[in-house]
């Protein structure tokens, strides 16, 4: 299965401007690297600007999942699609969307854990489900958004439901470039699945964000790795069998006790 992963400078307040980005990028990636899954970043078309949200936010997911759903039908690829800010009846969330190949919405899922340090709770409401295994292309997966990153108890779920691929979209600050980085090491190892990650890069409202997309294995080998600074593509094909392989060979969730553990945490 093959993946490219959008790295983007996402410019702040102008969702046409951004769509325009992502869909050059996505023709050229299609043309060039033809690739199973497009990757997009947290809050794509806006990115963080939580005071301005009436103005710049989707509607019910309008126009973004149109406009998703005609790009993975027009390039035949689906799409993972980053997440964008959505009001849905008076409330914003942090909404991300799944497409297939014939322009089917796949998965959609509003982000839970909202970060006191950029102060989305200030804007922001939390979704009220945790993360969901989906499939694309017949392989179980999992998505998650930025500061979800940090609560593993949401992703061990996902595992435990077959999930192979764990998608992480951010927009993650360079002050925390380091628990980026080895939460989501963390995060492959212990679930034994792939981790795909897209960062943005560049700074808004005194906040620069650290890229370093990752792309790990289930052994927790790091096979791509984006800059700290520049917008960029990470093209990569991923051997699903590796997941099989690492669970087989430390078999992990045959070794769980469940009932000995504490209910609730």
């Amino acid at each position: 299965m093959k993946y490219s992963i959008y790295q983007m400078d996402i410019i702040a307040g102008n969702p046409e401007k951004n769509r325009a980005k992502v869909r050059e990028w996505a023709l050229r990636e299609t043309e060039e690297n033809h690739p199973d899954i497009l990757v997009l970043p947290e809050m794509w078309t806006t990115a963080y600007t939580l005071d301005s949200l009436d103005q710049f936010a989707d509607k019910n997911g309008e126009p973004t999942k149109s406009f998703l759903s005609e790009l993975s039908t027009e390039l035949n690829v689906n799409i993972i699609g980053g997440s964008v800010a959505n009001k849905v009846d008076g409330e914003f969330y942090n909404s991300s969307f799944v497409y297939d190949r014939s322009g089917n919405l796949v998965y959609e899922y509003d982000k839970v854990h909202l970060v006191p340090m950029l102060g989305e709770h200030n804007f922001l409401a939390g979704g009220q489900h945790v993360p969901e295994v989906f499939e694309l292309e017949g392989v179980k997966m999992g998505l998650i958004i930025c500061y979800d990153l940090r609560f593993p108890e949401i992703i061990r779920t996902l595992a435990l439901e077959g999930a192979q691929v764990l998608h992480i979209v951010a927009e993650w600050p360079d002050a925390r470039t380091g628990h980026w980085t080895n939460l989501q090491i963390a995060r492959a190892i212990e679930n034994q699945m792939y981790v795909v990650s897209s960062n943005r890069v560049g700074a808004y409202d005194g906040v620069r964000f650290c890229g370093n997309s990752m792309v790990i294995n289930p052994w927790g080998e790091v096979l791509k790795n984006g800059s700290e600074d520049l917008e960029e593509s990470l093209s990569i094909e991923l051997d699903l069998e590796k997941v099989n392989q690492v669970r087989n060979d430390v078999p992990i969730f045959t070794s769980r006790v469940p009932h000995l553990y504490k209910q609730g945490l």
